[in-house]
């Protein structure tokens, strides 16, 4: 039963017993529609004032029926938000256990710190791609909302390790932590770097003094939101034909071009090949912008005869459907 259909029967009950109850006292005792409906009042509501005039025996006996009838509207209305309010904690205590059970079972995912503005994004983000996430968030408030949007969640401080734990960071690709204080965020770096020393971390810092902090903690690469929008802006002001371009590039929604990245497997076919050999842009018609070895170094618009080794990255332009063949053909272990 939805709750509106339920509000609009409890108003439309009351209504009802107001309007009988005040027509009665009319009829039955000849009295005012305002004594009517006042005596209506009192007499469901329980009072106990005084009778507004004498009543008649058969004026009694309709009292008795407004009794009856304001009770039971009442009685109904109680136990119906009762039943409301008790079904909404059985359904949140079961979506969080279905919720951790999922967690138990899931592996090469991403575990977000922090479920505010910019967590909020990075999930929609991801959820848009089809890429598993867990949600690690303290506030009851907050937590909620995550079960609504239909995200695993994690309760709990993510400065802990049990909490960590529990989202299964063993087994997780990567972090992000993105709580409301660069502390916060240090102190969880460090509890993830110690738990998984092969995660690749990302976390936010809001102070510029905190990105050395995070970066000596473990963070893999530590976002300054004040200094990414910054710079955005200037792109925009001075270059914005070259900022309409990137995000077009990077928007994921648009299927005619898209910016990736595909990291090359250890049974690709393309690893010991030339650029050249691989027919990459001959045959599947895709830009390779550059090229990131696997000891860090990056070439940027990589020629013919630029040799793709096993773990490199290829940093590619081209049509999604195109991007998803090389990933296929190329045995990636790694594509967005």
């Amino acid at each position: 039963m939805k709750r509106p259909n339920v509000l609009l029967r409890l108003f439309s009950g009351m209504l009802f017993v107001l309007t009988v109850g005040t027509l009665g006292y009319k009829i039955l005792e000849g009295w005012t529609w305002l004594d009517g409906f006042y005596m209506t009042v009192i007499t469901i509501t329980s009072i106990g004032f005084r009778e507004v005039h004498d009543l008649s025996d058969s004026g009694r006996l309709f009292t008795i029926l407004v009794i009856l009838m304001g009770f039971g509207v009442v009685a109904y209305g109680a136990a119906t938000m009762t039943r409301f309010m008790i079904e909404g904690e059985v359904e949140k205590i079961l979506s969080r256990r279905q919720s951790m059970k999922a967690i138990e079972r899931i592996k090469n995912h991403f575990i977000i710190c922090g479920f505010g503005r910019m967590g909020s994004f990075v999930c929609r983000e991801l959820h848009l791609r089809g890429i598993p996430f867990v949600v690690v968030e303290r506030s009851p408030e907050v937590q909620n909302k995550v079960i609504q949007a239909g995200y695993f969640l994690s309760p709990g401080d993510a400065t802990e390790e049990d909490v960590l734990l529990a989202a299964n960071i063993r087994t997780a690709r990567g972090l992000v932590a993105v709580l409301d204080s660069d502390a916060s965020n240090v102190y969880t770096v460090l509890t993830a770097r110690e738990l998984n020393p092969d995660l690749l971390i990302t976390a936010r810092a809001a102070d510029e003094s905190a990105i050395k902090k995070l970066s000596r903690a473990g963070a893999d690469k530590v976002l300054s939101p004040y200094q990414t929008g910054g710079f955005r802006i200037v792109m925009g002001i001075l270059k914005p034909t070259v900022m309409s371009f990137l995000e077009v590039a990077m928007d994921y929604e648009h299927l005619d071009l898209q910016l990736e990245e595909v990291e090359v497997g250890e049974k690709s076919i393309y690893c010991g090949k030339t650029l050249l050999e691989t027919g990459i842009r001959r045959d599947l018609n895709l830009i390779i912008i550059a090229v990131k070895k696997k000891n860090g170094e990056m070439v940027f618009n990589p020629g013919p005869q630029t040799v793709i080794e096993c773990h490199d990255t290829l940093i590619t332009l081209g049509e999604r459907t195109k991007l998803e063949a090389l990933a296929k053909e190329g045995g990636a272990s790694h594509f967005l």
